[in-house]
């Protein structure tokens, strides 16, 4: 059976490698206009007495070698923008900068330019300027052609921070619907996959139920949610937000101080059965890695689902309620007449 530590990531190694960063925290003392908020994904600093900022940095991983395999650069740029936008929303803030970093083997016009497409028509959609970046050659770093990161800068005033520390049993999930795979789980995915790294297919295959080849599938760009979200929070109060990218539904061990979640109402695209079928991969293995149809999700009150429905169905998002909040300190997933637990 394959799993994710087979093909070369190992969570628990990782997981361990990640708490060592918690020294981090040493520096916040460098903080001299007023107190470090914490949320559960997002770190907030004070600009001014009422207004914060945060900061994140995200990749597209090796999706990037899909794109390469396929000559396919316009959408990369989609994904890195992608990543890091949604990321600065899951604590309320509106993004208001990004910056990106290429490293690449050769500064190619033709492949630059492309690349630069995707990023101009995901701060479109994402409504947040480019506001700088970098070109860096570095052959000899370089398997791939190029490695592509984003950063983005967010704001937002203090009493709309979204700190997910407010959750109880009753509380309700909905989730806004995925692309498809996104920018996550690539490195398990190819190699069940594509003949390129040991799989089973040649990347232009198109097997039944797909709409497009395998390759183009898998390089569907990252959904972006930034508007949608943020017409959500102007109106309702979110309790919590949940960008669903790598580690799946793991992620939300980080709004469990006190209580569980119990998904259900899954409807993966098929490249995810796909995946699972063809790598004989457990299920229990593909919600840990894979967003499974869900790209995003906020938990909310339940005496405002519909009107968030609703609201979410004008801005042309397709979202249902996916899960609850529970009593029970677990993370429960209910598909295909199954009861995984996380």
């Amino acid at each position: 059976m394959i799993t994710y530590t087979k093909v070369g990531v190992n969570r628990k190694l990782r997981e361990k490698a990640k708490r060592g960063l918690k020294s981090f925290e040493l520096t916040y003392k460098f903080q001299k206009q007023g107190k470090i908020i914490k949320t559960a994904f997002n770190i907030l600093y004070p600009i001014s007495k009422n207004l914060y900022q945060t900061k994140v940095c995200d990749g597209v991983g090796t999706k990037v070698l899909l794109a390469q395999l396929a000559n396919k650069h316009d959408t990369i740029g989609i994904d890195a923008v992608a990543m890091v936008v949604n990321d600065c929303i899951r604590c309320g803030a509106r993004p208001i900068a990004i910056t990106d970093m290429i490293d690449i083997k050769k500064s190619e016009p033709k492949v630059l330019g492309k690349i630069q497409k995707g990023l101009i028509l995901g701060a479109k959609e994402a409504d947040c300027p480019i506001v700088g970046g970098e070109i860096a050659d570095v052959p000899e770093l370089l398997n791939a052609i190029y490695h592509i990161n984003c950063d983005c800068i967010g704001e937002v005033e203090k009493q709309d921070i979204i700190t997910g520390q407010n959750l109880k049993p009753g509380n309700i999930v909905i989730g806004l619907q995925s692309s498809g795979i996104h920018s996550n789980g690539l490195t398990l995915a190819r190699k069940v996959l594509f003949q390129e790294w040991g799989g089973k297919y040649d990347i232009f295959d198109k097997l039944k139920g797909l709409e497009k080849s395998i390759v183009y599938e898998c390089l569907t760009p990252t959904k972006i949610y930034v508007k949608p979200f943020l017409k959500v929070t102007e109106k309702f109060e979110i309790l919590g937000a949940v960008h669903i990218t790598g580690d799946a539904y793991l992620k939300f061990k980080k709004l469990m101080e006190n209580f569980g979640f119990e998904f259900f109402n899954f409807k993966p695209q098929p490249i995810f059965n796909l995946i699972q079928q063809t790598g004989k991969i457990s299920l229990k293995e593909m919600f840990s890695v894979f967003n499974m149809g869900w790209g995003l999700a906020i938990v909310i009150n339940k005496k405002d689902i519909n009107d968030i429905l609703d609201l979410l169905k004008e801005e042309k998002v397709k979202a249902e309620v996916i899960g609850k909040v529970i009593k029970e300190k677990k993370i429960i997933i209910n598909y295909q007449n199954q009861k995984i637990i996380l």
